[in-house]
């Protein structure tokens, strides 16, 4: 339950479930009143989620009246109060009478349909039996709160009793994880081995030493100086006894069960389909992330022919090197080279993606016709979760209080290349995932949709946003370019490794493999985002899936309006609606381009 970008906004399938108590349908409305019960409906909707799944109240929207609450999500009464949610809406919202809405109504109408429906459809399939893997779930993404810089507040007394309750909820959640855990081992549904492997190093430092440095207690480390005396030695007191008396046990009891009961049953085999019922878990995870009906078949040749148009373009640049060997040999040695790696501390890399922002800035506004409110900081991952996080971006509160954050992992400066940043600053800061999720919560949408996340748009539109590089200019220095190659050669290489692992029988050791010889990136490289995958089935797919779609789009504009084509038009009616499945999105873009005017 890390709530990275992706897994935070994939709880959208389920922000738009039923309240908790049973609903009673309204009377059938007349034309006039279809707009105002759907939007009724999707308000009503969306709060019963956030009830359901308290902690993406805090994340996404920053409220206050979630930050005691953790929820559990794996609990049979959570499922089936979520399955029964589900199927009451998709109920409700066929008593709607569609010819009483609006084009934008009726749009709305089929998201809110189809996040239901993908959820049923999700629940078909075990994930609650594996529910810890290298990421640390819950325990972990309390850990990286109490830091007091992302989700949860801790500026206050009640924000710091607030965070104490939602603490003291994990240890029913560990205990419902190692419940779930024995079943999935009863029922053959348990993770590869070397997930669970990698799962007891995130969870270590959450088991052993004295509170004073125990994740938890960095809340009462870092105290306001407006605390008064009385008030820090309540706090440090209660924090102190909940942290040796329950969640330290609690927490070592788990990683003591996965060391010594499931780590022994751990699978070696790495894709989904060697899971019972396997192959229809990993095509609806294929379905969901691409929003498509491309087979993983067609996915992986798709991913070939692209792996080997990158790879020409690569081949130039070699050339131009004056390089005479293998290209994989090339790309090691220009990510090796001393040139491309001139930090020493990690406030030279922090300051270096502080320098492409301001270059990126002064670009936006030829390219889009408006950028978010909301500001857009850089930070560093943090140390608890480094070694297994990637690069990522934590979307803003819409009170304006948490801005959007680009999250850089830097593992050793000294070794932190720079021919990727601008291509992955352009991806994860702006006008990638910054201009679609922050822009998407001020667009005058419904809630439901405002903070809904499509893998194959959000990732596909930030894949796309790094190829606009080329038009800001970043990309003229050679190894500046190679980097971008090389960003999208992984992504392409994703197409390859996901369905290799997922669909057509091929070990982990396998994709490291390829990976190296493709990408010319180190075994340990390969391995980190073999074991992405292996954790994540499907995910991978979205962003070579989205962007050639948005891609193709642009290109049929620019081949219509010729001189007349505008990027930041183009960029605006890809982003007004938020964010869409691949073909809605195609349709939308088809209907403008044909009232435009060559």
């Amino acid at each position: 339950m890390r709530l990275t970008l992706t897994a935070l906004l994939l709880l959208g399938s389920s922000l738009c479930a039923l309240p908790l108590q049973a609903q009673v349908p309204e009377p059938t409305q007349t034309t006039a009143t279809a707009s105002a019960r759907l939007e009724r409906i999707g308000e009503r909707y969306f709060e019963a989620g956030l009830r359901l799944n308290p902690i993406a109240g805090s994340m996404m929207l920053g409220e206050p009246r979630f930050d005691a609450l953790l929820g559990n999500d794996l609990s049979p009464r959570h499922l089936a109060q979520d399955r029964a949610l589900q199927k009451g809406l998709l109920r409700e919202l066929k008593t709607l009478n569609e010819a009483g809405l609006s084009p934008d109504q009726r749009l709305s109408l089929q998201l809110l349909r189809l996040q239901a429906q993908n959820r049923l459809d999700g629940m078909a399939f075990p994930s609650e039996l594996m529910p810890i893997n290298q990421y640390g779930g819950a325990p972990v993404q309390l850990a990286e709160f109490a830091g007091g810089q992302s989700a949860q507040p801790l500026l206050t007394v009640k924000n710091y009793q607030d965070f104490l309750k939602r603490l003291e909820q994990l240890p029913a959640w560990n205990a419902q994880a190692i419940a779930n855990m024995r079943s999935g081992v009863a029922r053959g549904v348990v993770l590869p081995r070397p997930l669970i492997e990698r799962a007891l190093e995130t969870l270590q430092a959450l088991t052993v030493g004295p509170v004073e440095q125990h994740p938890y207690y960095r809340p009462i480390l870092n105290m306001p100086a407006s605390f008064s005396a009385a008030q820090r030695k309540q706090l440090s007191s209660t924090y102190r006894t909940a942290i040796e008396q329950r969640l330290q046990p609690s927490v070592k009891a788990l990683a003591d069960f996965i060391r010594s009961d499931y780590l022994p049953n751990g699978r070696a085999t790495a894709g989904l389909s060697a899971l019972p019922n396997g192959k229809a878990w990993y095509a609806y995870s294929v379905r969901l992330h691409t929003t498509t009906a491309l087979t993983p078949e067609a996915i992986h040749a798709l991913g070939l022919a692209e792996v080997a148009r990158i790879r020409g373009e690569m081949e130039q640049l070699k050339a131009q090197a004056g390089f005479d060997g293998p290209l994989a040999e090339f790309l090691a040695r220009q990510a090796l080279s001393q040139e491309t790696r001139p930090f020493k501390t990690k406030q030279d890399v922090l300051a270096a993606y502080e320098v492409i922002n301001r270059r990126v800035q002064a670009e936006l506004p030829r390219l889009f016709k408006r950028a978010p409110k909301a500001a857009l900081e850089i930070r560093a991952e943090p140390e608890l979760t480094r070694a297994t996080a990637s690069d990522h971006y934590a979307g803003p509160t819409p009170d304006g209080k948490r801005p959007g954050v680009f999250y850089a992992v830097i593992m050793d400066p000294q070794q932190y290349a720079s021919t990727g940043m601008s291509s992955l600053f352009l991806h994860e800061g702006q006008p990638g995932h910054h201009f679609h999720i922050a822009l998407q919560q001020e667009l005058p949408l419904p809630r439901f949709r405002k903070y809904d996340w499509i893998t194959a748009y959000g990732e596909g539109w930030a894949l796309y946003a790094e190829t606009l590089g080329h038009q800001m200019g970043l990309y003229q220095e050679p190894n500046a370019y190679l980097g971008h190659l090389s960003a999208d050669l992984l992504r392409a290489v994703r197409l390859v490794t996901d369905t290799g692992l997922h669909a057509l029988g091929w070990s982990r050791e396998q994709s490291i493999r390829y990976m190296m010889d493709t990408e010319g990136v180190t075994e340990q490289e390969a391995r980190r985002a073999t074991e992405r995958y292996m954790a994540d089935p499907g995910q991978a797919l979205g962003y070579k899936i989205g962007a050639l779609k948005i891609r193709q789009l642009r290109d049929q504009a620019q081949a219509r309006l010729g001189e007349r084509f505008s990027y930041a038009d183009f960029h605006e009616q890809i982003l007004s609606d938020g964010a869409l499945p691949l073909d809605l999105l195609e349709t939308k873009m088809t209907r403008w381009l044909a009232t435009q005017t060559p």
